[in-house]
């Protein structure tokens, strides 16, 4: 018999519930409300919650985040979409008049309506049990006790410290310890942020002592009330430097958190073997992930053993057509008319299976689905230099360096209570390096509107209250019309690579899910980045450490430009399934942090 494949933690395995996430202290906390008798949608709150004090370099309160998950009174899976959209000050002719050919990837220009608070609090509202206060006090004793400052927290605060030192100020106040960044096992406290969370709780208790009346309340001060009047007084006064090497003020204004709320969808969909594969929609990369997989079903390449050449190279070519596709015709779908039922249908996939060559192509090669033209070639024409704050930012995309390690922007959260409700949580932006810190708040915004091309025609061009194209990419599974699996992963544009790969393992080659995380890992940087300064590499590919060396030869044979990262340096998977009674999780060990927990 075949050995098992090597596995660095046992796969979890439980009847009560599981809870998988980047971080141990909110698995901890997601499992302690579980205890209680919360549900999955209260452990998923309350863990978000937790992630942003305790990863404030990955996430925090102003960022975004999307949603998928099943809730067995509904009967069917959902998106929670509290992705936020450009300011209504946001356009292409205002940041050409600044002279900008792209949005830069920090500081005020990059905001967009901060999305995460209200998409947390909706998700109680609508499907939680608990209360606001029972939620939010794990997050606000973190904040005023500590939590340890993990090698990636003071790692990123030292590349930041010169600028937070000398120009973002209120960020110093806040992520730095008398000037210098918080040192590595020492503990980290933010009692700005747990005043305002507490002063959000208070508020809302005084206003009402009905639980749906308070999470109303919060919302309403969060968007229409302090918490807005706050954001809109910082972004219109101040005028702070940011990576272009040039100060700007910010276009986020309170009317535009006003007139904005998380809203649901219904997810987009493909059918893998057994599975009926869910996915966010053409708003964010997820069908990415759905066009690979209809492309995969085709070809038998997929079925190679996992370092196998033959199964890297076949699928690092379909993800290059998928993501070819992402460029071409990805956009808010309430702005462009995106072709998505072409994109998903086995025909489209039949049509592009043949350009899945023997070699690495070198080209972005966008299809025409249902006959229509793509336009990809303004965002593909160039990336932007950095501009001469180079002494104070760093360069690129801030979640894979060219190594290939994984430092990460963004958390993840994998949730399966005893009832059968499960739900997966991609929450990012807001992190400590994205934005100044609001004094009066304790916390920065994002700066999810560097994903905006600064060009007309394409569905991902800017315009006033319209979504970015997110790389924020939660999955579910149902099997035979049953909620089976759900997982995700941090890591911007390879998210729906390290995703895509977790499905193969697990259904193609049977591996339980902490082998299939386990696995080494690779991932293609060939298309052009969501990240500032939008550069493309093609041919890049990107594998681990680990990876055989006979592999990778015979990868550079057919002409990839394979890099060699750390040995486990490739994404930060989680996931969990249902296998009836059976509640099975499992995270990765890459990074050290992330922890499943199960009964």
């Amino acid at each position: 018999m075949a050995p098992l494949p090597f596995t660095t933690r046992p796969e979890i395995h439980g009847t009560f519930g599981v809870v998988a996430t980047t971080h141990w202290m909110a698995s901890a906390v997601g499992m302690a409300v579980l205890e209680k008798g919360g549900n999955a949608f209260d452990a998923a709150v309350t863990a978000g919650f937790t992630l942003q004090v305790v990863e404030p370099h990955l996430n925090g309160p102003g960022g975004d985040m999307p949603a998928i998950f099943y809730a067995q009174k509904d009967g069917r899976p959902r998106v929670l979409c509290a992705q936020g959209p450009a300011p209504g000050l946001a356009t292409i002719e205002t940041i050409r008049a600044l002279g900008l050919p792209t949005i830069p990837g920090a500081g005020m220009l990059a905001t967009c309506v901060p999305g995460a608070f209200d998409g947390w609090l909706r998700l109680l509202q609508d499907y939680g049990t608990f209360s606001l206060r029972d939620c939010v006090q794990y997050a606000i004793g973190y904040a005023e006790s500590g939590i340890p400052v993990l090698p990636n927290i003071h790692n990123t605060a030292a590349k930041v410290a010169k600028l937070f030192r000398e120009q973002w100020t209120t960020s110093a106040e806040v992520f730095l310890v008398n000037g210098e960044a918080p040192a590595i096992g020492s503990w980290f406290t933010n009692p700005k942020l747990a005043a305002t969370y507490k002063r959000l709780l208070e508020e809302a208790e005084a206003a009402t002592r009905d639980r749906d009346g308070q999470i109303e309340a919060a919302r309403h001060a969060w968007y229409n009330g302090w918490i807005a009047e706050a954001i809109d007084d910082f972004y219109t006064n101040q005028e702070l430097i940011d990576p272009s090497g040039r100060k700007h003020k910010g276009l986020l204004r309170a009317d535009d958190l006003a007139r904005w709320r998380a809203t649901y969808d219904e997810p987009a969909t493909v059918d893998y073997g057994d599975l009926t594969v869910c996915k966010c929609g053409f708003w964010s990369q997820g069908p990415a992930l759905l066009q690979q997989l209809s492309l995969l079903r085709g070809l038998e390449a997929r079925k190679a053993a996992a370092t196998d050449p033959e199964f890297i190279h076949t699928v690092v070519e379909v993800a290059k057509l998928a993501y070819a596709d992402r460029e071409a015709w990805y956009g808010d779908p309430d702005f462009s008319d995106i072709p998505a039922k072409a994109l998903l249908s086995e025909a489209y996939a039949a049509d592009r299976r043949p350009l899945v060559g023997d070699t690495a192509s070198l080209e972005l090669r966008p299809g025409s689905p249902g006959g229509r033209t793509p336009n990809v070639e303004p965002a593909f024409s160039h990336g932007t230099d950095a501009g001469s704050a180079g002494e104070y930012f760093g360069i690129g995309e801030p979640t894979v360096q060219p190594t290939g390690e994984a430092k990460g922007d963004t958390v993840h959260i994998d949730i399966i209570d005893r009832d059968g409700n499960m739900i997966s949580i991609t929450p990012s932006g807001g992190w400590l390096q994205s934005a100044p810190v609001i004094p009066e708040l304790g916390f920065p915004m994002g700066s999810r509107a560097q994903m905006f091309w600064i060009e007309e025609g394409v569905p991902a061009s800017l315009a006033p209250y319209k979504r970015p194209r997110t790389t924020l990419s939660p999955s579910l599974a149902m099997r035979d019309g049953e909620p089976y699996m759900v997982w995700g992963t941090p890591g911007g544009d390879q998210q729906d690579q390290w995703s895509t790969l977790l499905i193969l393992h697990h259904l193609d080659r049977g591996m339980n899910l902490q082998e299939a995380i386990d696995t080494p890992a690779f991932h293609s940087e060939h298309w052009p980045s969501s990240f500032w300064p939008r550069g493309s590499k093609p041919g890049r590919l990107v594998v681990e450490g680990r990876m055989p060396d006979n592999t990778v030869a015979a990868l550079k044979k057919r002409g990839h430009d394979v890099v060699k990262g750390g040995d486990w340096s490739e994404g930060r998977l989680t996931a969990a399934v249902k296998d009836g009674k059976v509640l099975k999780a499992a995270a990765n060990p890459r990074g050290m942090q992330g922890y499943a927990i199960g009964r």
